[in-house]
């Protein structure tokens, strides 16, 4: 059957954050453990499997997300990677383990997916996750079901930026990652603020763009940048990407594009 390996948030190949895509044409899903097995040998952040549905169920296709080492409930750039995939304008529709998500595609490419915001809880602050990301916290909010995050403000873009955390340590963390944020340093840079992400506990050392991270990072950065909806945050991954995003109330859009860069044959 046909494999994709698809940039996503990004306009050019080899940046933003890459992830596997399987179309498959059956009615059902194959055996988990056999898509475990295949998103292993894809060993990307992210691979996509889907199918399609009747529109009775009301969605298109049923999509799941599997890292190298489990399946989540929330994944945004892989996606973002299967609306590109389908090659069609206009709205898809998903059912997913977190609901139905809608991919919107414009004439130019721009996708835009619909998502759940992610409920953020303030939390005490664990010392051993801090030590292993050598941070001082400002706050640390956990980001709800969906995502499952530690979502840790710090002061300066810099800090974010020159992270070198102990993955090893990490990977000891129960919840699905660990999401670092900080405002821009530079207002009018083009970004409004920028975050990293490390999911060791998943199978994901750093994810080079976390669009689902991002229905987290939309209201928290809301709410410290005098209640403005739209914003744009950069990843500031070695790879990097930028997600625009629009606060809908407990809906947030995420808007990237998105590029093909492997189109294959699975074979087994």
């Amino acid at each position: 059957m046909r494999i994709r390996i698809i940039d996503a948030f990004t306009e050019q190949p080899f940046a933003g954050n890459p992830a596997g895509v399987v179309v498959l044409d059956g009615p059902t899903f194959p055996d988990a453990a056999w898509m475990q097995a295949v998103a292993a040998e894809v060993n990307l952040s992210e691979t996509a499997f889907l199918h399609p549905v009747p529109a009775s169920s009301g969605a298109d296709y049923a999509l799941r997300w599997f890292t190298p080492a489990v399946e989540v409930a929330l994944c945004g750039h892989a996606t973002l990677a299967t609306a590109h995939a389908l090659q069609s304008t206009g709205l898809v529709r998903f059912a997913t383990r977190s609901g139905i998500l809608t991919a919107d595609t414009d004439e130019k490419g721009w996708i835009t997916l619909d998502f759940p915001t992610a409920p953020l809880s303030p939390i005490q602050a664990d010392p051993s996750v801090l030590d292993a990301l050598g941070v001082t916290p400002l706050s640390v909010h956990h980001t709800g079901p969906n995502t499952d995050d530690l979502l840790i403000e710090v002061l300066e873009e810099s800090a974010v930026r020159e992270l070198t955390p102990d993955l090893t340590a990490l990977a000891t963390v129960e919840n699905r990652g660990v999401v670092v944020t900080a405002r821009a340093d530079d207002p009018n840079g083009g970004y409004d603020f920028v975050s990293r992400f490390f999911g060791a506990a998943a199978g994901v050392a750093e994810d080079p763009v976390t669009g689902s991270a991002h229905t987290a990072l939309a209201p928290f950065w809301s709410a410290r940048l005098g209640g403005r909806t739209e914003l744009t945050g950069y990843q500031a991954s070695p790879r990097g990407g930028y997600v625009r995003v629009a606060l809908r109330g407990d809906r947030t859009l995420l808007t990237g594009k998105a590029v093909t860069v492997i189109d294959g044959t699975l074979h087994a």
